[in-house]
C-alpha cells in the first residue's frame, strides 16, 4: 500500500561566504545558507518527507545538531542515509515532489539538473521526480532564506 510523507525546511542566509547547494546542485554566485550541515534545504525536506511516509520521525531525531559528525554534510549524503532507513524498513521510493520557496535564485535553468540529481539519488526514474519553485513575493513566508516542502510517496 502507498505511502505518503510531507517535508519541509528553510534556513537563513549564511554569513560564512558558503557557497548555495539545493538538491546536490551549487547555485555559483549565490551565497550560501546557515546551517550545521550544508543548509540544502531540498535535500532537507525530502528526507523529512521520506521519514514522515515511512513513520520513522524527523530528520532533527536521527540527524541532530548536537552530533559534530555531522558538521557540514551535505545534502545528497544525508539523503542518501535516510534512503537507507527507509529501505531498511522494506519501503521503496515511488515518486517525489518538490516547490522551492525563494525570492532568487531562479530555480528554473537549473531545474532539469535538480530532478536527474535527485532522481539518481532516489533511485527513481526521473519522470517520477517534479522540482517546482515560487516566488513569496516579499510576503516574508520564508523568511530571509529559503524553504522548501516535499511530498513523497512509498511503497
Amino acid at each position: 500500500m502507498p505511502r505518503v510523507g510531507l517535508g519541509f525546511d528553510v534556513h537563513p542566509w549564511a554569513t560564512d561566504g558558503r557557497r548555495l547547494v539545493l538538491g546536490g546542485v551549487a547555485f555559483d554566485g549565490e551565497r550560501g545558507l546557515a546551517g550545521h550541515s550544508d543548509g540544502d534545504v531540498v535535500c532537507h525536506a525530502i528526507a523529512d518527507a521520506l521519514l514522515g511516509a515511512a513513520a520513522l520521525g524527523d530528520v532533527g531525531s536521527h540527524f541532530p545538531e548536537s552530533d559534530p559528525s555531522l558538521a557540514g554534510i551535505a545534502g545528497l549524503a544525508l539523503l542518501a542515509r535516510t534512503l537507507e532507513l527507509v529501505h531498511g524498513a522494506r519501503y521503496t521510493v515511488r515518486s517525489c515532489d518538490v516547490t522551492v520557496v525563494c525570492e532568487r535564485p531562479s530555480i528554473a535553468p537549473s531545474r532539469d539538473d535538480l530532478r536527474s540529481r535527485l532522481a539518481e539519488a532516489l533511485a527513481i526514474p526521473v519522470e517520477a521526480m517534479s522540482v517546482k519553485a515560487t516566488r513569496p513575493e516579499g510576503l516574508g513566508l520564508v523568511g530571509d532564506g529559503v524553504g522548501c516542502m516535499a511530498v513523497a510517496v512509498i511503497a
